[in-house]
């Protein structure tokens, strides 16, 4: 099983910008599809963006889209999310999630990433 740490959150203003970065180790993250998720306080944990072994393949929630960026650096079993234009509906415990099938199997589905990190907490101020 692939072991996930994230870091890079904190606290911003709205407008301001944060890069998490998810570090992977562990069994081999060859072929992995990768993805964010958020859970805000009293909220289901809900998908933000995913990213295929390749890079050829991204998903981006509305919320998300135009504003976060995707994205994986497999030699060094990274992967980051870039956060532009931040709004404090944003604010939430964002968790990077491996999925050991492919892109269409895994799909952006909470259910199909079995392997997850501890989170890393973006708050977002108005």
């Amino acid at each position: 099983q692939v072991q996930l740490v994230e870091s890079g959150g904190g606290l911003v203003q709205a407008g301001g910008s944060l890069r998490l970065s998810c570090a992977a180790s562990g069994r081999t993250f060859s072929g992995y599809t990768m993805g964010w998720f958020r859970q805000a306080p009293g909220k289901e944990r809900e998908s933000v963006a995913a990213i295929s072994w390749t890079g050829d393949f991204t998903y981006y929630a509305d919320s998300a889209k135009g504003r976060f960026t995707i994205s994986r650096d497999n030699t060094k079993n990274m992967v980051y999310l870039q956060m532009n234009s931040l709004k404090p509906e944003d604010t939430a415990v964002y968790y990077c999630a491996a999925c050991s099938s492919g892109w269409f199997q895994c799909a952006h589905r909470k259910e199909n990433f079995g392997a997850w990190g501890q989170g890393t907490q973006v708050t977002v101020s108005s």
